[in-house]
């Protein structure tokens, strides 16, 4: 069984944000205290997408009906390269860099290697 997210259906968002403060209420529960943010999207032909992540610091008011989403916290890409490594099977990456095309028998050949079909990899190339 699947837990019913918010943004299965449009809730009533009232926003009434200033320089210094902004109030969030969602279907008549003020959730402001439980915010670090949010960010308001809107494309013609649908609801807004409301996503909820950090304090705003902006002028800014909004009331209407919005899907809501609640945003995943955001990594530092050296949290997102550590974890990509940490997952990198040593063997595989050394057979894969010496079966590299682009081998050019220069200094640090290996290492070379080995960067590239990492960053090959990265990018979800094999």
């Amino acid at each position: 069984m699947t837990v019913p997210s918010m943004a299965d259906e449009p809730r009533h968002v009232r926003i009434t944000a200033d320089s210094a403060m902004g109030k969030v209420v969602i279907d008549g529960a003020d959730v402001s205290r439980s915010l670090q943010g949010y960010s308001l999207q809107h494309q013609a032909g649908g609801p807004p997408l409301l996503v909820l992540h950090t304090n705003p610091h902006q002028v800014f008011d909004f009331e209407g009906l919005a899907h809501v989403a609640v945003a995943a916290p955001e990594q530092d890409d050296g949290q997102v390269v550590a974890a990509f490594l940490q997952n990198i099977d040593p063997g595989a990456l050394a057979r894969a860099a010496l079966e590299r095309d682009d081998l050019d028998g220069g200094p640090n050949e290996l290492t070379v290697a080995m960067l590239r079909q990492l960053a090959d990899w990265a990018q979800g190339r094999t």
